[in-house]
């Protein structure tokens, strides 16, 4: 699986030196039922002898040069979140659920969607505006199954960590990183589902949108704008160039005027489908394109097996239609064929599906995984990367410290 970290690393002291400080590549890997998966972190200035850290990976870590790395032993990737207990699943009545709680419309529980728990506030000692998350874990009747361990307990982790700079001071402020908590808190395993069961993403008016015109109008001028910043878009061009083989014959979907494919390795053609017949034509990628509003047609204009790969970038949030057109991209796909669907946490939120607006990111990779599972897609995955530094031409530069997360999903035809 892709690894940004793998690559060359920046230099700020020599290797080998002592350093006050650390910037570190963390790689997260955990199996579900449902796939493989794997969280990218990136957190600099961090210092060995004053920050909390998992376990002894602190330790391990000081003194290693630039490029070098640890792999935490099991039984610290393993205190990244509390284990698993049966006390933390609570049995309720539906009632206990506070659907008033949010000012602008009223929140109704979903199976497998997360919540603050201010939602449940006076069951289990939990107070009215408790912030940390916990799951719907099943909904039936009268019935509610709210479940408070941590997404990730339960599954075996593997957490490996790479200098990707050193320094040679340290910080200019007194406080300490809870590292644990950031590798964990608000996002790995909440793409998972609960104890297998599907989450309920497509009730309560999912697909609707703020917009609900027909997008012809919408997309009628060319935009060319970047919906992504500078490194967010390299990533994703590097993560299509290691999941899709040489020679690949690539269907770009929900296509513009970019397509984030300069990295494949001599792909036999690049097909576009998009909004804007003008974008279409100022992308260099592609070998030919046709202009197709998939909300109004979800069927794919293309022969059955006639691609090896299909990408999506950072549109799969405006499908009305998604498992229609995740089916038709299996349809074109040949055997062994792979659907790499990546997204970002800005949109236009208008003409998002409601849903997209009311789950955590996590919970996003969630929604997609799923769409994958009920087109019968195999061998599936997700990725996500966090905390990079946000590129210094950037128009946000000075204003949001990171780089655009990115996240990723995908999977193969087998049949």
């Amino acid at each position: 699986m892709y690894n940004p970290f793998a690559g060359p690393a920046s230099i700020d002291a020599p290797a080998g030196e002592s350093s006050e400080a650390l910037d570190v590549g963390f790689t997260l890997d955990w199996v579900s039922a449902e796939g493989r998966h794997r969280e990218c972190l990136f957190l600099p200035w961090l210092e060995p002898e004053r920050d909390r850290w998992p376990g002894d990976l602190g330790a391990a870590l000081r003194g290693l040069g630039v490029g070098q790395g640890h792999e935490a032993s099991r039984e610290t990737a393993e205190a990244l979140v509390p284990h698993e207990e049966a006390a933390g699943v609570l049995e309720l009545p539906a009632s206990a659920f506070n659907r008033g709680l949010r000012r602008h419309r009223r929140v109704e529980p979903l199976a497998g969607r997360f919540y603050p728990r201010a939602f449940i506030a006076g069951q289990a000692g939990i107070e009215a505006g408790a912030r940390e998350l916990f799951r719907v874990g099943s909904l039936e009747d009268d019935r509610l199954v709210a479940d408070l361990n941590h997404p990730l307990a339960g599954h075996e982790l593997r957490l490996q960590a790479r200098v990707m700079a050193c320094h040679d001071h340290g910080r200019d402020d007194d406080r300490s990183v809870d590292v644990a908590r950031l590798l964990t808190a608000r996002g790995p395993g909440m793409q998972a589902r609960w104890r297998g069961r599907p989450t309920d993403f497509w009730t309560d008016g999912a697909l609707e949108r703020e917009d609900p015109e027909r997008d012809a109008a919408f997309y009628a001028e060319p935009r060319r704008v970047h919906h992504l910043d500078a490194t967010a878009r390299a990533e994703i061009a590097a993560l299509y160039a290691a999941c899709i083989p040489a020679g690949a014959r690539v269907l770009d979907l929900m296509s513009s005027w970019a397509s984030h494919l300069d990295g494949l390795e001599t792909p036999e053609a690049v097909l576009g489908l998009g909004m804007n017949a003008q974008e279409l034509a100022d992308n260099p990628r592609l070998a030919s394109a046709l202009v197709q509003d998939l909300n109004d047609r979800p069927g794919l204009p293309y022969a059955p097996a006639s691609f090896d790969a299909v990408v999506c970038t950072a549109s799969v949030e405006y499908l009305t239609q998604p498992e229609a057109v995740f089916r038709a991209v299996r349809e074109v796909l040949r055997p062994g064929g792979v659907l790499v669907v990546t997204f970002s946490d800005r949109c236009f939120p208008t003409k998002a599906i409601a849903v997209w607006e009311r789950l955590y990111d996590f919970e996003r990779m969630g929604l997609v995984l799923d769409l994958f599972l009920r087109a019968g897609f195999a061998d599936l995955a997700t990725f996500s990367l966090r905390g990079l530094p946000r590129p210094a031409d950037d128009p946000y530069a000075g204003r949001l410290d990171h780089a655009d997360p990115v996240f990723a999903v995908w999977g193969y035809r087998r049949d």
